[in-house]
């Protein structure tokens, strides 16, 4: 034994100190069990092998040897040939799902994030200093407050025109209550969101949203109108509330950010390359989802409304409203087309009225007086007026116009067009025929 070394860990050497206590008789075994957070029985088992071997009957004889429950390396081979073939640019956690769910493979995501940066098929993350902002407090109920927002982004990944993703996400438990594309973030898109949600929930005590023209008018000229969108939540009593920041929103901005990674890979391996395919499959994910991340709320209580409209005035509601006044005739203008109203008798009391024009989510109008609808006819139609675009909705204007040109035949100018004449030079005689 003279010159022998043995290499003892952390916790062999507390054990070979309380050992050697017992062995002088100032320990018993029954505190030094207690001291060690082991068994009496095993204490009388390293005791045993000291007195055999000395310290060196202290060192694990598990070390050096592979684990007993260790991946074999066939299984990781196959692991990692799957990650190569499907998973290459998925996340670690998001792999481990996926090779459960479709695969049968069970390893914990440490593990296959060791494996993936070891293959380079993972890149660490260095972690930016993080800004500190103050904290809120979850609301208590599910429906108090609801976090909405639009995603820009190319969620088809070149499958299908890049379009928006609508997110609408409760404050108390981070579970996704509505989700829909749409080309654009625009006011129909969060109306049409809206109807969704309202029909699977009922009414939210109120949104939170940011302060984009689709929610408030910036302008100082406009300052106390209603947006189309406020004007819905006002008439469905529902509160609008607006963010000063993108932190103060920071559950669905967060959220926008887990679905650009999950959602955009799930759509891959599910072979969706459509607005519609997604928008008919998005329940489905919502519900996965929500298993894996949704939270408990602190109240058990559900502050979710009855929708008190019918599924006509609630069509009508979520419509864009305008206002026009009806001349002697009984006619107005709305995106150049005339109408004049068809009523019983000579009508002159409608005369110089203030009618609301609803144009509903199918581009039909519907004219209101009072409450109540009025019959018109169509007099006169023009081209409709282009549309108004912020920065929101300009790609989806470019995209359109392009398509457009697209389908339409390339002009070629008549033979006689001015700039194929032959241009005649006062130096020459002209031509004769």
């Amino acid at each position: 034994m003279t010159g022998e070394h043995i290499t003892l860990s952390h916790q062999e050497v507390d054990r070979l100190e309380v050992i050697q206590s017992i062995q002088r008789r100032q320990l018993k075994q029954a505190e030094a069990a207690q001291q060690l957070g082991i068994s009496v029985r095993q204490v009388r088992r390293l005791l045993h092998r000291y007195r055999q071997a000395g310290a060196a009957g202290l060192v694990s004889r598990h070390r050096g040897k592979r684990p007993n429950n260790a991946i074999p390396p066939a299984t990781r081979d196959a692991i990692l040939t799957l990650v190569r073939t499907h998973y290459a640019d998925f996340g670690p956690t998001l792999a481990c799902e996926k090779l459960l769910e479709r695969d049968g493979y069970r390893v914990s995501p440490e593990t296959l994030r060791q494996w993936m940066i070891a293959e380079q098929l993972w890149q660490p993350r260095q972690r930016r200093q993080a800004r500190i902002h103050p904290r809120r407090p979850r609301r208590p109920c599910r429906g108090e407050l609801v976090q909405i927002d639009g995603s820009p982004h190319d969620w088809f990944e070149g499958r299908a025109p890049a379009c928006s993703l609508i997110v609408f996400i409760d404050d108390a438990t981070s579970a996704l209550l509505a989700l829909r594309f749409a080309p654009a973030e625009t006011t129909r898109a969060y109306m049409d969101t809206l109807a969704d949600y309202l029909a699977t929930h009922g009414r939210p005590v109120a949104l939170y949203s940011d302060k984009h023209s689709i929610f408030r008018h910036n302008h100082p000229n406009h300052e106390g109108e209603l947006t189309q969108f406020a004007r819905a939540l006002k008439t469905l009593d529902i509160a609008l509330i607006h963010a000063n920041t993108p932190q103060a929103k920071g559950r669905v901005e967060r959220a926008n950010s887990t679905l650009q990674d999950r959602l955009i890979k799930e759509m891959r391996l599910a072979g969706i390359d459509s607005i519609d395919a997604a928008n008919a499959w998005l329940p489905t994910f919502i519900e996965r989802h929500n298993q894996r991340f949704e939270r408990a709320p602190q109240s058990p209580v559900d502050s979710h409304r009855a929708v008190l409209h019918d599924r006509e005035a609630l069509r009508l509601i979520l419509s864009h409203h305008h206002t026009r006044t009806l001349s002697k005739n009984l006619t107005f203008q709305f995106c150049n087309r005339e109408y004049q109203i068809q009523h019983a008798g000579k009508g002159y009391r409608l005369r110089s009225a203030r009618v609301t024009v609803c144009e509903t989510a199918t581009g039909e109008v519907v004219v209101l007086h009072n409450g109540h609808s009025l019959n018109y006819r169509l007099l006169a139609q023009g081209e409709p007026p282009a549309p108004l675009d912020d920065e929101k909705s300009v790609h989806q204007s470019v995209e359109q116009a392009k398509a457009a040109q697209r389908q339409r035949p390339a002009y070629k100018p008549p033979a006689d067009h001015p700039w194929r004449r032959i241009p005649i030079s006062p130096r020459q005689p002209p031509l004769q025929p």
